[in-house]
């Protein structure tokens, strides 16, 4: 069961990396120079299509992960399209593909149809072809959309208590939910997929997109005397790359999630705001700032408060703290942070 799950997971996590980063990577960037370049919104058009493939590439990796056949793969991706809710039918016919569907019940119909596909197996012989995209369409496909009302409602109902008690205690949930991030972003569990599952939005998308970015940037700045620069560089787009010495040695975290718990209060005290869809990325691609400046207003004062909160304090509150654990109290060292390609 441990093994399912892990496989499953790790399916939903390179899914969610290879349709949604395109878009976090270039999509509030280009927003930018589009009133200018007209041209380019067909590649912010290209990135927003790929999103709305998600439920067809999780289901494709999990086959991959669970090493199934090319046809089984195929038709668990196709059965997670069906119960991912991506689609909608209007009353006259006309059929809309729009947003990422909700990803936990992705998850829900993709785990059904790889145990549908599983007990087929080679049942079906010289018909697998034929009949097995169909009947996983038919069965796992349409008991997920059967429950995907009651799954969608739940999933909004846990954002909406997140948010509700956000704005009664920003400074305080501001905090919590930061240092959440901050850890989930070194772990195998996606802080895209957590913050889409909940429909995570507001200060509390906000205090997650700071607790990413101070992971991201402490364990940059930890890792520079054990490794190369360029290695360095890129906790800040992922901090996974520190998982295993994260799991050897979880102290070493402990600078980046208590400068997440400040960012975090701080993001409660003047209102950083984000979206289910920027939650989880941090600095990466500067979806975090931008989506912030965008919600708010570009505004000398949010750009002020924009390259504050997600560039000076992270450097300078990391840089203090690791000093502290490393020299002062001697918790951690520079080679707790050297990664292993090996």
């Amino acid at each position: 069961m441990k093994d399912f799950f892990n496989k499953l997971l790790t399916g939903m996590s390179l899914g969610i990396v290879v349709c949604l980063i395109p878009n976090a990577l270039v999509g509030e960037i280009l927003k930018l120079f589009i009133p200018y370049a007209p041209f380019l919104e067909t590649v912010l058009n290209a990135s927003v299509i790929v999103m709305s493939l998600l439920p067809v590439v999780i289901g494709v990796m999990a086959g991959i992960q669970f090493k199934l056949s090319p046809i089984q793969t195929c038709s668990v991706g196709l059965a997670a399209f069906i119960g991912s809710g991506v689609t909608n039918i209007m009353e006259d016919g006309t059929l809309t593909i729009a947003g990422i569907g909700t990803v936990i019940n992705i998850a829900f119909t993709t785990a059904l149809a790889v145990l549908f596909v599983q007990f087929l197996g080679a049942k079906l012989k010289d018909w697998t072809l034929l009949v097995m995209p169909a009947l996983t369409i038919f069965i796992p496909g349409l008991i997920g959309l059967a429950v995907l009302p009651y799954v969608k409602n739940g999933s909004l109902f846990i954002g909406e208590v997140i948010m509700y008690l956000t704005d009664l205690q920003p400074v305080i949930m501001g905090a919590l939910i930061a240092m959440i991030f901050s850890v989930l972003i070194i772990s195998p569990i996606s802080t895209i997929g957590v913050a889409t599952v909940i429909m995570l939005s507001g200060i509390g998308a906000g205090a997650a997109n700071l607790g990413v970015c101070a992971s991201g940037v402490g364990m940059c700045i930890a890792s520079y005397r054990a490794n190369n620069f360029g290695t360095a560089l890129a906790h800040i787009a992922s901090a996974k790359i520190q998982m295993r010495n994260f799991f050897m040695k979880p102290k070493i975290a402990l600078p980046m999630i208590i400068t997440a718990g400040i960012l975090g209060a701080l993001a409660g005290l003047f209102e950083i705001v984000g979206t289910p869809y920027s939650a989880g990325f941090g600095l990466a691609g500067f979806v975090g700032p931008l989506k912030f400046l965008n919600l708010a207003g570009w505004d000398v004062a949010n750009i002020v408060l924009s390259t504050t909160l997600f560039i000076a304090l992270p450097f300078l509150l990391n840089t203090m703290l690791l000093k502290l654990f490393e020299t002062k109290l001697h918790w951690i060292s520079a080679d707790d942070y050297k990664v292993n390609y090996e």
